[in-house]
């Protein structure tokens, strides 16, 4: 099963950023395939003229398509995720998500926008037909300490909902795996039941 670790910050370093980090470490120790794709770094101008003859907008693109589950970074400006998310977003089909697992996270200065990834960014995703959109995780500058050499680290509160937001969607991925499973198993028995002599 496959994770894209997507971040809509414009800056870099951020702290969206190193939260995505941190949650991709520690999906890749629990044994996911994880990778990254950071929408700053697609050209700008193919970028917000949606083309899609360009060949990184094509790749990003096709990145989402592939993965089984996205992580979702943003910080939150003016109570609402940022353009430069929007603006991919818009490139995806109606169904851009579908039969994806979405775990979407945010990082602002304070608790004002807590519930801006809930009321802005959650409908976005259900609408491009996401299979489950887990419990946002929402963080602000002062539960996110940054050392040049220790990484991030997170206090109690947000370190405690940081590992249920992974447990839920490994489990999520779990799930999705066993099914696929079963869903090829009678097809395999299907073609191993032509091959026996009549």
């Amino acid at each position: 099963m496959s994770i894209l670790l997507l971040g809509g910050s414009p800056q870099q370093p951020s702290s969206s950023g190193r939260l995505l980090a941190f949650i991709g470490e520690r999906l890749v120790l629990q044994g996911h395939g994880v990778g990254k794709l950071d929408v700053r770094e697609l050209p700008a101008q193919a970028l917000l003229l949606a083309d899609y003859s360009d060949p990184a907008i094509a790749q990003a693109v096709q990145a989402v398509a592939a993965a089984d589950a996205i992580v979702i970074a943003t910080p939150i400006y003016k109570a609402a995720y940022t353009g430069l998310l929007k603006t991919f977003l818009d490139l995806l089909p109606q169904d851009g998500l579908a039969g994806k697992l979405v775990l979407p996270l945010a990082t602002g200065g304070g608790h004002a926008h807590t519930l801006a990834l809930d009321y802005a960014l959650r409908p976005v995703l259900q609408a491009l037909g996401a299979k489950q959109v887990y419990t946002s995780i929402y963080a602000n500058a002062q539960q996110l300490g940054w050392h040049e050499e220790r990484g991030l680290n997170l206090d109690e509160p947000i370190a405690k909902r940081v590992q249920a937001g992974i447990d839920e969607l490994s489990a999520g991925l779990s799930v999705l795996a066993g099914a696929r499973q079963s869903a090829v198993a009678p097809s395999v028995r299907a073609s191993h039941a032509d091959l026996q002599p009549a």
